[in-house]
């Protein structure tokens, strides 16, 4: 009997995203974690066409973070990896290191904006280490971005800042994401405007 491929979708613009919170104690069930359902909740809001999620819990440990990366880009077909936790200048904290590890290209804006918009809450923000990059293996890529580990800090990298009044005053990355992975071969990806408007170059008549 043949195999599904992990590549398949149930839906031509279905999108495969996983989500990987990297914490020690987390992991071992000290506490609960908060990283994946705050991930989880945020994208389900957003994304108004068909999404799986794939999610991992795991240590920080350089060799579990790059297995589960693989892993969920080369074996279960994701289209967007989001990490969130391990990015400070801490001794543990590898997640930077381990995603470059298994990228094949960086994309340097991602982390740029994610601390910009960081540095509008706190100074501190310039030690986040956050990086992005594309994996790309035969016949599929997925985009990997490490985000902060703080539910009110995922919301506010993703979705970006607002006014009272609704009105985007600085962009959060997630706008760029769906066009980011239509470039690389992936579904299209819609998101409910009133959360984040996805960016699209219009085209040329």
């Amino acid at each position: 009997m043949k195999q599904p491929s992990p590549f398949e979708r149930s839906f031509p613009n279905e999108a495969k995203i996983g989500l990987v919170s990297i914490s020690d104690r987390a992991s071992q069930g000290v506490y609960v974690d908060e990283g994946i359902p705050s991930l989880r909740s945020w994208l389900a809001r957003a994304i108004t066409t068909p999404v799986v999620f794939h999610e991992r819990l795991i240590p920080d440990e350089i060799e579990h973070i790059t297995s589960s990366l693989i892993e969920l880009v080369d074996e279960m077909g994701c289209d967007l990896v989001l990490t969130t936790g391990g990015t400070g200048p801490a001794r543990r904290d590898v997640t930077p290191e381990a995603t470059l590890e298994v990228g094949t290209r960086e994309m340097p804006g991602f982390g740029e904006q994610m601390r910009q918009i960081s540095l509008h809450f706190v100074p501190t923000a310039i030690l986040s280490r956050q990086v992005a990059v594309l994996r790309e293996i035969e016949g599929h890529s997925a985009l990997i971005l490490n985000l902060p580990g703080q539910p009110k800090s995922i919301q506010e990298t993703l979705e970006g800042l607002k006014d009272p009044e609704g009105k985007v005053l600085v962009h959060g990355i997630f706008a760029a994401v769906p066009y980011c992975i239509e470039l690389m071969g992936g579904p299209c990806i819609e998101t409910d405007e009133a959360i984040v408007k996805a960016f699209r170059p219009k085209k040329k008549k």
